[in-house]
C-alpha cells in the first residue's frame, strides 16, 4: 500500500494563494496522527469513489490537504472523518463534472468470469473483483450512498448526513442500487 505523506506546513503553504501565505501556516502535530491514524480507512473509502487506485490517492492527498488547510476552523475534531469524507465527495463531484468521457464500455470482459463457491481464495477474491465492478457500474451518487452505508458501515441518518440528503433519499437510493446489483449479470453465480 503506497503511503500518503503529509509532511506539514511546506505542503499547505505552496497551495496558499499570495494573499494567504503572508503569515506562514502553523504545524498540527495532531493532524499528522489524525492522517497516519485514518488513512487506511479514509484511502478505502476514496478508492471506492474511483475506478483507478492512483486516482484514489490523489483524491484523499487533495482532501486531506483542504483538511489540513482548514485544520484550526475545524471546531469539532472528534467528526473529522465526516469532514474529509465531505472533501472527498465534493473533490470526486467537482472531477465528476469537469471529466472528458474517457471510459469506453465493452461488450465482453477481457478474462472469464468467476465462479464464486468454497472456499478458495481465489475464488472470493474473484468475487469481491465481480462485486467492486458491479459497483463501478452504478450512478455516482447511489454509488457514494452504497459505499458509506455497507462498505464504511455508517447507518441511514449518517449517510444522508455526510450527503446532505434526507434519510428517506437515502433509502431509496440504496434499495434501487441493491435492485441493479441483483440483477447484474455478472453477480449471477452467486444467486
Amino acid at each position: 500500500m503506497t503511503t500518503l505523506v503529509c509532511t506539514g506546513a511546506s505542503d499547505a503553504a505552496t497551495l496558499a494563494t499570495p494573499a494567504t501565505r503572508t503569515l506562514p501556516y502553523a504545524t498540527y502535530p495532531s493532524f499528522s496522527s489524525y492522517v497516519r491514524a485514518r488513512q487506511p480507512v479514509l484511502l478505502r473509502t476514496a478508492r471506492s469513489l474511483t475506478a483507478n487506485p492512483c486516482d484514489a490517492e490523489d483524491l484523499l492527498q487533495t482532501a486531506l490537504t483542504k483538511t489540513y488547510v482548514a485544520w484550526d476552523r475545524i471546531e469539532d475534531h472528534r467528526a473529522l472523518d465526516g469532514y474529509v469524507r465531505r472533501a472527498l465527495l465534493n473533490t470526486r463531484t467537482s472531477q465528476w463534472r469537469k471529466r472528458k468521457v474517457d471510459e469506453f464500455t465493452c461488450d465482453e470482459l477481457p478474462e472469464p468470469e468467476p465462479v464464486p463457491g468454497g472456499n478458495d481464495p481465489a475464488e472470493r477474491q474473484a468475487l469481491h473483483d465481480a462485486m467492486w465492478r458491479a459497483i463501478m457500474r452504478l450512478p455516482a451518487r447511489q454509488r457514494a450512498m452504497v459505499v458509506l452505508r455497507y462498505y464504511e458501515d455508517l447507518s441511514e441518518a449518517q449517510t444522508a448526513e455526510v450527503l446532505g440528503v434526507s434519510v428517506g433519499t437515502v433509502k431509496s437510493a440504496v434499495s434501487r442500487a441493491l435492485g441493479k446489483l441483483r440483477e447484474d449479470p455478472e453477480l449471477e453465480p452467486v444467486r
